[in-house]
């Protein structure tokens, strides 16, 4: 009987401290999961209060977003502009009246699934008649990854994107420095350095040494990849093996820019510390839009 006594009291004793141990276990667990909870909740709820604001800015403009067979940013770049308090629609790659519009936007992605080459394919779409013409009008003009590469498969802007150096996909955040440039698009200080995203297998920026002298000469190079304090490594900074740690350029005229990194994924504060980092690319074209609606 003493054997089954003692047996009795030292399972009720394993019991009571297991029973305690999982209610500390489960107190704990709660209140992490509330502070959690209550931190993503004041986040989320700062971010609606932003998107409220900036509803009723005055210089809310109409975003035209063009999607082509394969394109997968898109909803990125209208929950970003719609966020920063723009109004935007879908524009299908066959249509072809970019009228109503303040500003197009070629988002990233992979138009025709990138054969022959990225966007080689797309630039044929009858949608970018539209859009050409709409550049050369002076009208706003952005290419965001693959938008970038179709912009110059389109001769809106010189070079070419090539494959990666090392042939791999790079998913990551990177730093990049603003420039001095004549881009209608971004009116940062020179140096200034921002943290964007990058995700692409074809970001390798390149063009002939005359392309490129004309590229300085007229302040159309936007951004470069760089270190972290700004500064850039004598063998390069670009993690794609971008010449010249290109990471941007625009056109002579300012209002056609294209860039690999993903601005319209750090605009909402959602993300970290450089959450928004990506706001200043659509926050200066407003400007712009008044003065080709006042010309």
């Amino acid at each position: 009987m003493t054997g089954v006594a003692g047996a009795t009291v030292a399972v009720a004793a394993t019991a009571a401290t297991t029973a305690a141990g999982t209610t500390t276990t489960a107190a704990a667990t709660a209140a992490t999961t509330a502070a959690g909870t209550t931190t993503t909740t004041a986040a989320t709820a700062a971010a609606a209060a932003t998107a409220a604001t900036n509803a009723t800015n005055a210089t809310n403009l109409h975003f035209g977003g063009v999607v082509f067979p394969g394109s997968n940013c898109e909803q990125d770049v209208v929950y970003a502009l719609r966020f920063l308090g723009h109004e935007v629609s879908y524009v299908w790659h066959q249509d072809t009246d970019l009228a109503a519009y303040d500003a197009v936007v070629l988002p990233g992605g992979f138009s025709y699934g990138d054969y022959l080459r990225c966007g080689a394919v797309a630039r044929f779409s009858p949608v970018m008649d539209a859009v050409s013409a709409y550049a050369h009008a002076g009208r706003p003009v952005i290419g965001i990854c693959n938008g970038f590469q179709i912009l110059t498969e389109a001769h809106l802007l010189p070079g070419a994107l090539l494959r990666n150096f090392g042939l791999k996909f790079i998913c990551e955040s990177v730093p990049l420095r603003v420039e001095q440039s004549v881009c209608k698009w971004l009116d940062l200080a020179q140096g200034t350095v921002l943290r964007v995203p990058i995700n692409h297998n074809e970001g390798n920026y390149f063009c002939d040494e005359a392309t490129h002298e004309r590229l300085e000469k007229n302040g159309q190079i936007v951004v470069r990849y760089c270190n972290p304090d700004g500064t850039r490594d004598a063998g390069g900074s670009a993690p794609n093996g971008a010449f010249d740690d290109i990471a941007g350029i625009c056109n002579e005229r300012g209002n056609v820019f294209g860039l690999m990194p993903h601005p319209e994924r750090v605009c909402d504060g959602l993300a970290g510390p450089h959450a928004t980092d990506g706001v200043p690319f659509f926050k200066v074209i407003a400007s712009y839009v008044e003065e080709v609606r006042g010309a």
